[in-house]
């Protein structure tokens, strides 16, 4: 489904920039609670993401800085969407090195796949952010770790420290 809409700000502290999905548009990418859909913007950035409710009955997709950097956007610039639905396993792109780890660790691995798709994908998202693959590797080893040493649970604040200690160390 392609459309034009214009960039917003919602001016708020929990959610700023996004554009408008109408009801009638979003509807035929939601199926139950999965509301994921690939977002190409202007034909030059494509995105995994949400629609997110918009308490309207209406929906918003978020447009965040480095979409908006990239793309020269700001609040009031039109935008050409691209939406359809996003087919793809996890909802974000598995990182090669997490996946490498994901198969060597059956224990870790299980964790994972017993996570919520939400907590899966601050997983994938943290595990995909480094540029090099050896800093990508390690993420990946400390979040395999965490979820055995926690038993499948993420314990943000201490899965932070966990990556910052890794971070300081040589491994």
């Amino acid at each position: 489904m392609k459309f034009t809409t214009t960039i917003q700000n919602f001016h708020s502290a929990l959610w700023t920039f996004h554009i408008l999905v109408l009801d009638k548009q979003a509807e035929t990418f939601i199926d139950g609670n999965d509301r994921r859909v690939m977002c190409t913007l202007d034909g030059a950035y494509e995105f995994q993401c949400a629609l997110m409710p918009k308490g309207d009955g209406h929906f918003f997709i978020n447009i965040n800085k480095k979409i908006r950097d990239k793309l020269k956007l700001q609040e009031g610039s039109q935008v050409e969407v691209l939406l359809r639905k996003d087919e793809s396993e996890f909802g974000l792109p598995m990182p090669e090195e997490f996946a490498e780890v994901l198969k060597q660790d059956e224990e870790g691995n299980r964790y994972f796949l017993e996570l919520p798709p939400g907590k899966k994908r601050n997983l994938l998202y943290i595990a995909g952010q480094p540029k090099t693959s050896e800093v990508r590797l390690k993420r990946a080893l400390v979040l395999v770790e965490h979820l055995k040493i926690n038993k499948g649970k993420i314990i943000f604040k201490q899965l932070t420290l966990d990556l910052k200690e890794a971070n300081r160390s040589d491994f």
